[in-house]
């Protein structure tokens, strides 16, 4: 054999070799709402996390929380991220094969009740919003729940207002137009309308909301398939959780922030720099971890205003084995900018 058919047997060799490994990566296939946080996966993505076990993610974006849990419980998607709302307890109480994996966004928030302008000195207390209009993104979501267990404190019920449900990009024309009187709004939207002085601030759900720290957006995954993949899965979130560090070393002004933002900025998950650069980003744990004490608060609330039937034991609510494996194999999350005074990612 001449030395030239030596070379191309040995790239051959090469060639075949890659494609052996490329067919043994397993597709997962993950639906995302989009958030800042979702920066996280698509870093795990970008520095090779998922790739290093063998995994090829394949991300798509999912408008609602609401059309998410029928594409996961119909193994459309394997895993998806977003919002929790009434719509998870009452598909658990159908026997859906769905559960909650960990936390994506948690406490401290960065929520807001926030007033119309003009109602700032005339409204001081939560129960002066009795037979007000309150938006909310949703009648079923989280932040119902919030705006509910905020009007409790005060000796209100969540049905004491009159909740129309608008999307955050339309609240700031609905306080323009006088349509509405109260907001709940998350970041960055909380930020951007204090600085256009489209709303004031006027309640935060984590001075009221307990048990707390409270998550309102998290990890599920269909559990028909994890049965059948949990060594994938474990592998799934070992990676995912080496993206989700990276995203709090950021969140904390870590050597990574810049690389982070232009990621974000890159792939159309935030558009406006301003926002990356000058106002808070949503925190989350690094060990991913939910309160569980929260979620059945919430079932309970869900059940007794009538969004939901569910009764559903704490051990259906969430499923903590993939990330206390996860957390395990990578041990304790150390801060990198230990100067830093935020109190979430921590």
């Amino acid at each position: 054999m001449g030395v030239l058919q030596r070379q191309l047997l040995v790239i051959a060799v090469l060639l075949a070799g890659t494609c052996m490994l490329g067919a043994q990566e397993t597709t997962v296939h993950v639906g995302m709402v989009r958030s800042i946080s979702s920066v996280a996966t698509l870093n795990a993505i970008e520095k090779g996390y998922f790739k290093e076990v063998g995994i090829k993610v394949l991300t798509e974006d999912l408008d609602t929380s609401a059309n998410m849990i029928a594409q996961l419980a119909q193994n459309q998607l394997q895993v998806i991220e977003g919002g929790i709302s009434a719509g998870y307890f009452n598909g658990l109480e159908k026997g859906l094969p769905i559960t909650i994996v960990m936390d994506r966004v948690s406490s401290p928030l960065g929520h807001n009740l926030m007033l119309r302008p003009d109602l700032k000195d005339q409204i001081t207390q939560l129960k002066q919003l009795k037979g007000k209009v309150l938006a909310s993104n949703g009648a079923g979501s989280v932040s119902t729940y919030e705006v509910g267990k905020m009007l409790e404190s005060d000796g209100l019920t969540i049905s004491d207002v009159d909740v129309k449900v608008f999307p955050f990009t339309q609240m700031a024309i609905a306080f323009a137009n006088k349509a509405i009187d109260a907001a709940i709004v998350i970041p960055p939207f909380t930020s951007l309308f204090l600085s256009k002085g489209q709303a004031v601030a006027f309640k935060d759900p984590d001075d009221l909301v307990t048990p707390h720290p409270l998550t309102i957006s998290v990890d599920m995954v269909n559990t028909d398939w994890a049965q059948a993949n949990q060594d994938l899965l474990r592998k799934y979130y070992t990676a995912y959780l080496r993206g989700v560090r990276d995203y709090c070393q950021a969140y904390h002004g870590g050597a990574n922030r810049a690389e982070l933002i232009e990621l974000a900025l890159r792939s159309g998950t935030e558009t406006r720099r301003e926002l990356l650069t000058e106002y808070p980003w949503p925190a989350r744990s690094p060990d991913g971890r939910i309160n569980v004490e929260s979620m059945l608060d919430m079932q309970r609330w869900y059940t007794k205003n009538k969004f939901s039937t569910a009764q559903v034991p704490a051990n259906r609510l969430v499923d903590t084995r993939y990330i206390d494996y996860a957390v395990q194999k990578l041990g304790p999350f150390v801060l990198e900018n230990r100067d830093s005074k935020l109190p979430g990612c921590r």
